[in-house]
C-alpha cells in the first residue's frame, strides 16, 4: 500500500516512515507523454514497450483514441499508468473536450465546446476550479473504469499546476486517489522536445552521460510515427515550428528505442525505474520550485 499524501497549497509531502538510504544508485526514470492522443503515438507506445525497458506512461484521458491507449496498458508489467491531466486541446484541426461534456464545465471549453489551445485562454476564460476538480477527477476514473491501474498523476503542458489554486486541486485529487505526482520527487528532469529531430540520438547519448549519480533522473519523451495522420496535426502554440510534429515525435522513438540508446542505459549500469516503484518504496515527496523541462537540464533543488 502507497503512503498517506500529504496537501497542503504551500507544500505537498508524502510521508516516509522508512526514509532514505544512505546510498543510491542512479536511477533512470523514462517518462514517455501524450500517449491516446493519437494512432501514431500509440502505435510509438507499442513499439517502445518492445524494448523491454521499465517507463512511465502518461494517458490523455479525454482524447479520441484513450480506449486502444488502455487496451494496450492494461496489464503490462513493465508500465507505470499515469493520467497526463488535460485541459487543453493545441492542434489546428485537431481538438478534444472535456470528459464530462462542455455544459457541464463552460468555463473550461470555448464557444465550440472544445478546450482551449493554451493555458492562458484558458484562465483568461474565468475557469472556475471547482469544474477543474470535477473534470480532472472525470479523467482519473475513465482510466479506471478502462481498467488500468493508474499510479500517478501528470499535466499535459503543465497548465493543471499553472497556479497555485490549480496546484492545489491537483495536490489534494492526488491525496484522494493515493497517487504520485511527477515532478514532485526532486527529480533533476531533460526533454528531447526543442532538439533538431536529427540531433536528438546524440543528444540522448549525451544525456546519459550527464545524469546525476545517486539520484532518480527524469527523461521525458514525445514518441510518434511519421504518419499521414501525424503529419496532419499543426502545433498551434509552435509558431516557429508548426509543421514538424511527425518529425520531431518519429525521432524520439527512433532514439529510444536505437541499440545505442539501450546499450548506454546497460553500460553505465543505471537503475531503470518507474513512478510505482517510487511510491511504493515510500520516496518523500514535495511541490517543485518549477515545471518546466526542456533539453536543458532542470534540477529541482
Amino acid at each position: 500500500m502507497r503512503a498517506l499524501l500529504i496537501s497542503t497549497l504551500a507544500s505537498f509531502v508524502l510521508a516516509s516512515p522508512c526514509g532514505f538510504a544512505a546510498e543510491r544508485a542512479t536511477e533512470l526514470l523514462i517518462r514517455t507523454d501524450d500517449v491516446g492522443m493519437s494512432h501514431a503515438t500509440n502505435t510509438a507506445l507499442r513499439k517502445f514497450m518492445h524494448t523491454g525497458l521499465r517507463f512511465s506512461a502518461s494517458v490523455m484521458v479525454p482524447c479520441p483514441w484513450f480506449q486502444d491507449a488502455a487496451e494496450a496498458l492494461r496489464g503490462h508489467p513493465n508500465v507505470s499508468v499515469g493520467i497526463h491531466l488535460t485541459l487543453n486541446s493545441e492542434w489546428s484541426h485537431y481538438r478534444w473536450g472535456p470528459v464530462l461534456g462542455a455544459s457541464a464545465v463552460p468555463s473550461l471549453v470555448d464557444e465550440n465546446g472544445y478546450f482551449f489551445p493554451t493555458g492562458a485562454q484558458l484562465r483568461d476564460n474565468g475557469m472556475k476550479l471547482g469544474e477543474v476538480e470535477a473534470e480532472l477527477r472525470a479523467q482519473i476514473e475513465q482510466a479506471l473504469r478502462a481498467g488500468l491501474d493508474v499510479e500517478y498523476l501528470d499535466y499535459h503542458m503543465l497548465t493543471a499546476v499553472s497556479t497555485p489554486g490549480l496546484r492545489s486541486v491537483v495536490e489534494s485529487l492526488a491525496q484522494e486517489y493515493d497517487l504520485a505526482l511527477s515532478r514532485y520527487f526532486g527529480e533533476p528532469s531533460r526533454s528531447l522536445w526543442d532538439v533538431e529531430p536529427d540531433r536528438k540520438l546524440p543528444t540522448l547519448l549525451e544525456m546519459m552521460n550527464e545524469l546525476h549519480a545517486g539520484k532518480t533522473n527524469l527523461l521525458v519523451l514525445h514518441l510518434g510515427l511519421e504518419t499521414g495522420e501525424m503529419k496532419a496535426l499543426i502545433d498551434a502554440n509552435n509558431p516557429d515550428d508548426p509543421y514538424r510534429v511527425a518529425q520531431h515525435r518519429n525521432a524520439e522513438l527512433e532514439a529510444a528505442t536505437s541499440q545505442a540508446f539501450l546499450d548506454a542505459v546497460r553500460a553505465q549500469g543505471l537503475q531503470v525505474v518507474t513512478y510505482g516503484d517510487l511510491a511504493r518504496r515510500g520516496d518523500p515527496m514535495s511541490a517543485p520550485e518549477e515545471f518546466g523541462y526542456s533539453m536543458e537540464e532542470q534540477d529541482n533543488e
